[in-house]
């Protein structure tokens, strides 16, 4: 059962119009995460530390305590328009903490100004950023929330299809992965999400996939051939809209022979973790992701990363 914090915060935010109604301009969008995002705090024991990753803006995010030789790439939700290392730097830095792992956070480009494959071509360079650091691929873990959920798959789909070494892990938290928004829970849990609506992404789709196919691959992961992905750690809400789309990746995923992990949390709504310090959800997910990251991270069990396709 969802704890008494959880279930008053779900209704204040029932009760109020939400950050993404499609009746705001992408730039309100912004705003509005912007403001959302202030409820959280970075926890004290990590620094922070601006650095640019290729030719992009981004943050190691560094624990007091960590592991040697182990790193995990974060790529931020926010529909492929909003979202940035401020809006998503306490989410970030609490996986850093649970991991024992310097988190890099990247601020990729955004659409409309640079829609689909902008946000892609960042975090695909990313990962050949951190390859140039000397850290190798099998000690590194992507993980997203929201559209940055979709992003660390298609990311993943794009270095295997390139050949390149793959990580050792994915998460995903509450991921977008149809932009079709073909999935059964977009209307069944549109009177139960708080944050987003059946119609959120009126504005944001298009601004994003501009002429690109809402079915491609690396858009719409759960239309994709995931055969060869590292092991998978979902986590999604049943109050959500996008419950559907974790579930269809973890199918897509399983009948790809990919090893996957899908966690449905009672009473929670979208990208809950980000709510850590607030609710006691929030910190137990991040938790488990943590223990997932600790253990596929940990220095027996990587190696130099698996390739992809020839």
């Amino acid at each position: 059962m969802a704890s008494i914090r959880s279930r008053v915060l779900y209704r204040i935010y029932k009760l109020r119009t939400s950050p993404f109604d499609p009746k705001y301009s992408i730039e309100q969008q912004r705003l509005n995460l912007e403001k959302l995002a202030k409820r959280a705090s970075v926890p004290r024991e990590v620094a922070v530390e601006r650095v640019t990753v290729g030719e992009r803006p981004g943050e190691w995010l560094r624990p007091a305590v960590a592991t040697p030789d182990r790193v995990v790439l974060y790529l931020h939700g926010g529909g492929y328009c909003a979202g940035s290392c401020g809006t998503h730097r306490a989410l970030a830095a609490r996986v850093a903490v649970t991991s024992k792992a310097p988190v890099l956070l990247l601020d990729y480009r955004l659409a409309p100004e640079s829609p689909f494959p902008a946000a892609l071509d960042d975090a695909v360079a990313a990962a050949g950023w951190l390859g140039d650091q000397g850290i190798e691929p099998g000690k590194v873990a992507f993980i997203g929330d929201s559209a940055g959920g979709g992003l660390a798959v298609a990311t993943a789909l794009s270095l295997r299809d390139a050949g390149r070494p793959l990580p050792a892990a994915l998460v995903c938290l509450s991921p977008w992965t149809d932009l079709t928004g073909s999935g059964e829970s977009v209307k069944t849990c549109a009177r139960l999400d708080p944050l987003l609506k059946a119609d959120s992404g009126k504005v944001i789709v298009p601004a994003y996939l501009g002429d690109t196919d809402p079915r491609s691959p690396l858009v719409s992961p759960i239309f994709a051939d995931l055969t060869g992905l590292p092991p998978l750690l979902i986590q999604v809400g049943d109050h959500e809209i996008l419950l559907s789309d974790s579930l269809r990746l973890a199918d897509v995923a399983r009948e790809a022979g990919v090893e996957v992990s899908v966690d449905v949390w009672k009473g929670m709504w979208h990208v809950w973790q980000a709510m850590a310090g607030l609710i006691p959800e929030a910190q137990r997910a991040i938790d488990e992701v943590g223990a997932f990251l600790d253990e596929r991270l940990s220095p027996d069990e990587a190696g130099v990363g698996q390739r992809g396709g020839a």
